[in-house]
C-alpha cells in the first residue's frame, strides 16, 4: 500500500496517511486502502489499539478536490445513495464507525475539512502544538457530509458546532483544547510518545471490558434515558458472562491488598 503506511508493533496498529505532497488529501485510492486497514485492525486479535497520524506537516487536508469535485459534479441521486455506506477515511467516519477497538488520532498538523471529520471520528485526539483545525468546506460551497456535524455536536455542543461550521474559521491547537475538540495538546516532538502513553494506559485494562465499554458508549448516543440505562445495564452485566478474566484480575487485586 503506497498511500497509507500500516505497521503492527506491541499490540498497536500504527496507521500513517502517506500523501505528504497533497497534505494527505483523501482520494479514492487512499480511502480504499484505509478501508482494508481498518477492517484488518478490527479483525486482528493481536492488535488492541490503533494510532492514526499523517506523514509530513499535515494530519489530513480533507478530500482531494482535484478528484472529489469532478466526481460529484457528474453524480446523480443513485450515486449519492450508493455513497451512504462508505464514508471518507476508510469508513471510520461512516461504514466502519462501529469498530469496537480504540483509535487514537495523533494530530501532527493541519486537520481541515474532511481531515477534521476524520479526526473527530477517532476516540481520543492528541494534538501537536502545530495542529490546526477548521470546517473549511464552507469556504468552497460545501459543508460536512461524513459525520463532521454529528460529531461536532456530540463532542463540543451545538453552539460550538454552529460557530465553527458557519464561520469556517481556523482553530489553533490551544483553541481546540478549550473547545474540547482534543484531549491534550503537547509539544510537537512529544506527539507520538504521548499517543503511545494513552495506548499503553488502554492496554493495561481488560480488553474485553474496553471493547464492551466503547460499544456501549457509541450505542447510547441519541437514546432516551430509560433506553440508555437499560442498554448500559445489559452490556455491563452480560460482559461478566465469561468471568475468567475478571476473576483473574480481581484475584491479583486482592493479592496486592493482602501484601500491603
Amino acid at each position: 500500500m503506497d498511500n497509507v503506511l500500516y505497521e503492527k508493533r506491541d499490540r498497536i496498529g500504527y496507521v500513517t496517511l502517506n500523501r505528504p505532497e497533497t497534505l494527505n488529501a483523501l482520494d479514492d485510492n487512499l480511502n480504499s486502502e484505509l478501508w482494508e486497514i481498518w477492517a484488518d485492525f478490527s479483525n486482528d486479535d493481536s492488535l488492541d489499539v490503533a494510532i492514526l497520524t499523517g506523514a509530513g506537516k499535515a494530519f489530513c487536508s480533507g478530500a482531494d478536490l482535484k478528484t472529489f469535485i469532478p466526481k460529484w459534479e457528474k453524480s446523480n441521486m443513485l450515486d449519492v445513495r450508493r455513497n451512504v455506506p462508505t464514508g471518507i477515511g476508510g469508513g471510520i467516519t461512516r461504514g466502519q464507525h462501529k469498530i469496537n477497538k480504540p483509535i487514537i488520532a495523533a494530530i501532527n498538523g493541519l486537520a481541515i475539512g474532511g481531515g477534521f471529520e476524520l479526526a473527530l471520528a477517532c476516540d481520543i485526539r492528541i494534538a501537536s502544538e502545530k495542529a490546526k483545525f477548521g470546517v473549511f468546506e464552507v469556504r468552497y460551497g460545501l459543508h460536512q457530509g461524513d459525520g463532521g456535524i454529528v460529531r461536532l455536536i456530540a463532542i463540543a455542543g451545538l453552539a460550538t458546532a454552529l460557530e465553527l461550521t458557519l464561520t469556517g474559521r481556523e482553530v489553533s491547537a490551544e483553541d481546540a483544547y478549550r473547545l474540547r475538540l482534543v484531549n491534550e495538546v503537547v509539544p510537537h516532538e512529544n506527539l507520538m510518545e504521548t499517543a503511545e502513553q494513552y495506548a499503553s494506559m488502554i492496554m493495561k485494562n481488560s480488553q474485553q471490558a474496553i471493547i464492551s465499554a466503547k460499544e456501549t458508549i457509541l450505542d447510547l448516543v441519541g437514546r432516551t434515558l430509560d433506553d440508555a440505562l437499560r442498554l448500559e445495564t445489559l452490556n455491563a452485566y452480560s460482559n461478566l458472562g465469561d468471568f475468567t478474566e475478571a476473576r483473574e484480575r480481581l484475584s491479583q487485586f486482592y493479592s496486592k491488598g493482602k501484601a500491603r
